[in-house]
């Protein structure tokens, strides 16, 4: 399963942040896959351009409090001046991305930054057990 975090300036519209996710996922050799799932933290919880932008895409949006971003922030690839200071931790979307994932995720690699909006992608691997 793969998680898009999602960050963005304020009054960003969903067409920005939608461009901006098909070129993430083009840079990390992801083009025309698709996330299972957007995922944000409370400060951008009412971010019309993402909540729109998850609805036309038809995929849920994880809103992560601060402390399960922050619990997952060591974990992050990139560190942010912009991110500490308005958001209290290294990377805002993939922090986003891997609170929303879970232990088990794993970034694809750093944040793509583009028109205002960052966005990271973090795969979380099933592993069924055999109950045998």
């Amino acid at each position: 399963m793969m998680i898009a975090g999602i960050g963005c300036r304020r009054g960003t519209s969903a067409e920005v942040v939608m461009a901006v996710l098909e070129e993430a996922l083009a840079a990390a050799g992801k083009a025309g896959d698709r996330p299972a799932k957007l995922a944000t933290g409370t400060l951008k919880a009412d971010e019309v351009g993402l909540l729109d932008a998850a609805k036309r895409l038809g995929l849920d949006l994880a809103i992560l409090s601060d402390a399960e971003m922050d619990a997952v922030s060591d974990r992050t690839l990139t560190v942010s001046p912009h991110s500490v200071g308005h958001a209290g931790v290294s990377s805002f979307c993939e922090a986003a991305a891997l609170a929303a994932g879970g232990a088990s995720a794993k970034l694809l690699g750093p944040r793509h930054v583009s028109q205002g909006v960052t966005c990271a992608l973090a795969i979380v691997e099933d592993h069924i057990e055999d109950a045998a």
